[in-house]
């Protein structure tokens, strides 16, 4: 197993690593990083929860720490490409964490937040600039910044940046940058298929591919469990598996903000404490909430595929997905939320008479069949209660003790 004291980094670096609680390098990382640091370009494909933030972040820092040239107003020196607004703040957060110690200036900007406030600091001394494209482009087009300074560029999920349509805003950036041969650039992607392949060979400089696992779709260590049940019986079904499982961070999905609304409501109402997220909610709404799910004050957050991709949280025991996803790569997207990083993590998933027809395509696309279990025919007897977030908290102390649950 790599390990970072593998690599010449600076103390910077290590000491930001080492708060971070890194020690050995995930499977991207130890094959990406020689590459990086020897100044090649990197076309990546890892799956979800790889560790592929740090595997470009590392190389980054040490490229700006090296160079001599200054920072000038307005004119960043690393950009950072993301798909939304939660993985701009996401990649921001590892930004600071791991970066802490470089003295590197780092700014996100992305819709829904003080739009005023963002370009005034845009206007300051930003080494990194990390940004979702339509709102980059906006302060581009007003010439708050400029792009030619700019040594090292990141595209991160770039597959979401073609579901997403930022195809047409992607380009209007890339080519505003230095040429190819006078940056180094980075290209991470959950697929490499000859979309995402193109896109590195016109705008990167000989990219070297590197892809880890490419024929396994999900993580190793996720569990995988299906329950098929009615939906009128769906939230007891998700009762009795709130009060059954050992679970520390539980995230759970829906198909869409109304079902996902009701399911929060219903929660609360049983005595869990549980948050939502969604594109309804205000984005610093929405950070306060993902802050204390990380926290882990915030046990349960429910949420719309807005959070599939971008959201790292350590510990999260379980995704439950309350609507099968329609598209199987969602799926995928979904559970990549729990055994990150090499953790182990669970993935229970309930088809309902609406979304069940989804599941053939979903087993299809990560090649093989999710083990179906039934649950105890008691859940749905009428005028048996089904436990609540405190009966779940009493039997976790009375007969698990050895595990730490946080719970309600």
């Amino acid at each position: 197993m790599t390990t970072f004291d593998t690599f010449p980094l600076p103390d910077a670096i290590r000491k930001g690593i080492e708060t971070a609680g890194f020690t050995r390098c995930t499977p991207i990382q130890a094959e990406t990083l020689p590459l990086a640091l020897a100044g090649k370009d990197i076309a990546g494909q890892a799956q979800t929860g790889s560790g592929k933030t740090a595997a470009f972040l590392i190389p980054l820092f040490v490229r700006l720490l090296n160079s001599k040239r200054p920072t000038l107003p307005g004119a960043p020196r690393a950009l950072i490409l993301a798909p939304t607004r939660e993985l701009a703040v996401q990649i921001l957060w590892d930004t600071e964490l791991l970066g802490g110690f470089t003295g590197l200036t780092r700014l996100a900007v992305y819709g829904g937040v003080d739009y005023q406030k963002q370009r005034g600091a845009l206007q300051q001394h930003v080494d990194i600039l990390i940004g979702t494209p339509g709102r980059l482009i906006d302060y581009f087009k007003q010439g708050v910044y400029e792009l030619s300074q700019v040594e090292v560029l990141v595209v991160d999920e770039a597959d979401r940046m073609f579901d997403m349509g930022f195809i047409k805003d992607l380009r209007f950036l890339l080519r505003r940058l230095p040429p190819y041969h006078k940056r180094q650039s980075f290209l991470f992607s959950a697929t490499l298929s000859f979309r995402e392949m193109e896109l590195s060979y016109e705008f990167m400089n000989n990219p070297v591919k590197v892809a880890i696992s490419p024929e396994q779709v999900t993580v190793d260590k996720v569990e995988h469990l299906l329950f098929h049940v009615e939906k009128q019986e769906k939230f007891r079904l998700l009762r009795w598996l709130l009060q059954r499982e050992a679970w520390q961070r539980i995230l759970i999905f829906s198909n869409t903000r109304q079902g996902a609304e009701r399911l929060t409501e219903k929660l609360i109402r049983c005595g869990f404490r549980a948050g939502l997220i969604s594109g309804s909610i205000d984005q610093r709404k929405r950070l306060e909430i993902i802050a204390k799910f990380k926290a882990g004050t915030l046990p349960i957050l429910v949420a719309t595929d807005v959070a599939s991709r971008g959201l790292h949280v350590e510990a999260v025991s379980h995704v439950i997905n309350y609507d099968l996803p329609q598209d199987p790569e969602d799926y995928v997207h979904r559970i990549g939320r729990t055994a990150r990083a090499g953790a182990a993590g669970k993935a229970i998933s309930l088809a309902d008479e609406e979304y069940v027809l989804s599941l053939d395509a979903i087993e299809r696309y990560i090649g093989f069949k999710i083990p179906v279990q039934w649950p105890d025919e008691s859940v749905f007897a009428r005028g048996v209660a089904v436990g609540t977030a405190a009966a779940h908290n009493n039997s976790v102390r009375q007969g698990r003790k050895s595990k730490e649950i946080e719970v309600v």
